[in-house]
């Protein structure tokens, strides 16, 4: 299955390789306030790539932080349940039916 898997990514990769290359024109884009900006379009894709890669990430950032606070904070109360003496074994709680 792995294999599979390898030669699945090889061909999309060849693709998007052989699509790259054929794409070496220069273009122009646009931008705001009369900037202009002419590279070849396989930079341009892989520019905005990058970008919305980055942006990806931020936009997870929240997330992944709070459950890494609550993580430490489950953590904490473990280790503090473990060494607690007067701490009473008690059976799991089921989720409502």
């Amino acid at each position: 299955m792995k294999l599979i898997v390898w030669i699945i990514r090889l061909v999309v990769f060849l693709f998007l390789l052989s699509l790259a290359l054929a794409n070496t024109a220069e273009v122009t884009l646009n931008l705001f306030l009369g900037h202009i900006w002419t590279a070849p379009l396989i930079m341009i894709g892989l520019a905005f790539f990058v970008v919305g890669g980055v942006i990806g990430v931020l936009a997870t950032l929240p997330s992944l932080m709070r459950i890494r606070l609550e993580l430490r904070r489950a953590r904490r109360e473990l280790a503090r349940a473990q060494n607690d003496p007067n701490a009473v074994d008690q059976p799991p709680m089921l989720p409502p039916v």
